[in-house]
């Protein structure tokens, strides 16, 4: 059968695999950015403390997504678990580095002001840094989702959900009826997802965003 008659086929269980892939990177992104914005916000002051965690979190993305995975199997099994941890893990760098260099981007004396009217540091940092340097964070979050996306789909390796499972039957069926369109659904499916989540990112730096830090 052509292509588009397979989707139309099996679209029940695309749509369902596609809402589980989508599922999966959002709460993983959420996990990172959590985790991300802390570690930045810990740093951030220290030059030190800034390049050692740029560069822990940049040693992650060294490590092929299906060496991770393995080295997860003994300790966490298969399924959602070393799916998430793995998804985390490589999530943070982009949202750990932009979030240190949108603080550090603040301009001391927007700082002082704050700190000269009566707020406390943690005053200071909730209400002025951290809102100045959303957009930075935000871009860094929306990184993140795009790589996420992609790798999402390895996760099919330890039967994790999404659309992986697709591209990678279609990959062991190679040759065979129908192999080709199942994995090339797969990863369509994964591009306009990532399309349409990077539509969502921009609407809400739209509407997050005050007008000053946009330059309008």
């Amino acid at each position: 059968m052509s292509f588009w008659e397979f989707v139309n086929d099996r679209w029940s269980r695309l749509l369902v695999e596609s809402l589980l892939h989508v599922s999966a990177v959002v709460q993983c992104t959420v996990v990172a950015v959590v985790i991300g914005v802390g570690i930045g916000v810990a740093v951030y002051r220290s030059p030190l403390g800034s390049a050692a965690a740029i560069a822990l979190t940049s040693a992650v993305l060294t490590i092929p997504s299906f060496a991770l995975l393995g080295l997860l199997i003994p300790v966490l099994g298969l399924g959602a678990k070393p799916t998430v941890v793995a998804l985390v893990l490589y999530g943070l760098l982009p949202i750990v580095r932009n979030t240190i260099v949108g603080l550090a981007g603040v301009d001391g004396a927007v700082r002082d002001a704050a700190r000269g009217i009566g707020m406390s540091r943690f005053g200071v940092l909730t209400r002025v840094e951290l809102r100045l340097a959303w957009p930075a964070i935000l871009t860094g979050t929306r990184i993140a989702t795009q790589m996420l996306m992609g790798i999402a789909a390895i996760a099919a390796y330890v039967r994790g959900p999404g659309l992986g499972v697709e591209i990678f039957a279609g990959l062991t069926r190679a040759g065979s009826a129908n192999a080709t369109n199942q994995a090339i659904a797969g990863t369509v499916g994964i591009v306009v997802l990532a399309l349409l989540l990077d539509g969502v990112f921009a609407v809400i730096g739209r509407y997050t965003t005050s007008r000053g830090i946009r330059g309008e």
